[in-house]
Order: C-alpha cells, then structure tokens, then sequence
C-alpha cells in the first residue's frame, strides 16, 4: 500500500496537513473552478473574517483579546501591527476626505492643530504606543508583563482608538449633510469620548480580575496623568522647535 505523500516536502502525511512543512495534504489539481472556489474566494472570505473578527474582537474585549495573544492564542487573530498600518492608512484618507468635503473657513489656531497631524501623523501614531506601553508597565507592575507584552495592550488600544477615529471622519462627512449635522454633532461627542477612555476599558478588561476596583481607579488615573503630560510636552517641544 502506497503512502500519501505532501507534493510539497515529499514527507509522508496521515492528516488535514502535513507534519513537517504545514501544507494541506489534499491539494488537488488547479482546474478553473478550484482556483476561484479556493485560491480567490477561499483567500478572500478568510482574510476578511479574520480582519473583521479581531476587530470585533479588539472593540468588545481588548484587554482580553491583548492577554490571549500574549498567552500564545494567536491563530485567530489578524495580525495587530498590519491591522494597526491598514487602519492608519484608512484614517489618513478619511480626514482628509473630511477636509475636502466639509469646505469650511478654519480658524487659524485649527489649522494649525490639523497642519500639525497631517506633518506629524506618522510620528504621533510610533509615539503614542511607547507612551501607553511604558506608562502601563509603570502603573500595572503587579502582572509582571514584560515591556514588549505591554506594547502589544498598547497596539491594541491604539487600534480601537483608529476606529473610532475612522467612524468619527466619516459620521463628519456624513454631517456636512445639513440634516444630518445635528445628528452628527452629537454622535462626535460620544466617539470622542469613546476614543479617550478606550484605554482605560482596555486596561480594565485586561486586570480587572488582578486588582480591585479602587487599585484600577489610581493607576488608571496616574496613567492617564503621565500620558496626557508626556503627550503635551512633545507636542509643545515640536512646535517649538520644529
């Protein structure tokens, strides 16, 4: 009797996929139908369940969703750092599709805030995740994470942080619609709300069962002290000098 061999490494295979190189042990011949059914919609779909599941995932629980990938539970997540890139990008097009769209006089102290994020984004974006991760590693020494885990939490609150910055440019474009402005307006609030604590929630989400709910409310409240300072004296530091 002939064993089945992986057409890949030429190893023996007796499963799903092949021990030794991680191919699928039943790859057929590309006819037509199989290359759009698996190679495109099959790609397609699961690419796109993965994106959307870890998003979902990242927005309703982020500090557990940080903790499994750190606990090695990673299969099922996108990957954070190409999601954080492909959120970024889509913000960068949003905002100034906003921009556009809302054709509005800028006060000179707005445009200057907005001349600063579009010169800056790139730098503010590597800068905000040092900031939370080294200022978590401070507050939260209990857990015992090291500082690349905490950078992981970081690039997690930073992408919920991108989504609701990427629904608020776009519920803004939505209000440049005179009737839905009202509608708009007060939808802002509440997504500029949500991206200022999402850390916060994520941090809870994460240790809420290491401490309690009085040792969450000062750390979290030194946190956010350190990062808010440490935030403005770089933003005053490069409009000073450069």
């Amino acid at each position: 009797m002939n064993k089945k061999r992986c057409l890949n490494c030429g190893h023996s295979v007796s499963d799903e996929y092949c021990a030794h190189c991680g191919q699928k042990s039943d790859t057929a011949r590309i006819t037509p139908v199989l290359f759009i059914k698996n190679d495109v919609l099959g790609s397609i779909w699961h690419v796109e369940a993965r994106f959307l599941n870890t998003l979902k995932e990242i927005l309703i629980r982020p500090g557990i969703t940080a903790t499994n990938y750190i606990s090695g539970k990673r299969i099922r997540y996108y990957n954070f750092i190409s999601l954080l890139l492909i959120l970024f990008g889509f913000n960068v097009i949003a905002f100034h599709l906003f921009i556009n769209t809302a054709k509005i006089d800028l006060q000179a102290e707005d445009s200057k805030t907005i001349d600063f994020f579009s010169k800056y984004s790139k730098a503010t974006l590597l800068f905000l995740i040092p900031v939370l991760a080294c200022n978590a590693w401070i507050v939260f020494r209990k857990i015992k994470f090291n500082l690349a885990e905490h950078f992981v939490i970081a690039t997690v609150s930073l992408i919920g942080i991108l989504v609701f910055f990427l629904t608020d440019d776009l519920i803004s474009i939505m209000g440049t619609y005179k009737p839905l402005s009202g509608i708009s307006d007060g939808i802002d609030r509440v997504l500029e709300t949500a991206f200022v604590f999402f850390p916060a929630f994520a941090y809870i989400n994460a240790f809420r069962k290491n401490y309690s709910w009085a040792g969450l409310a000062w750390r979290l409240l030194v946190f956010y002290i350190l990062v808010l300072s440490e935030i403005l004296a770089v933003m005053l530091f490069i409009e000073k000098f450069l």
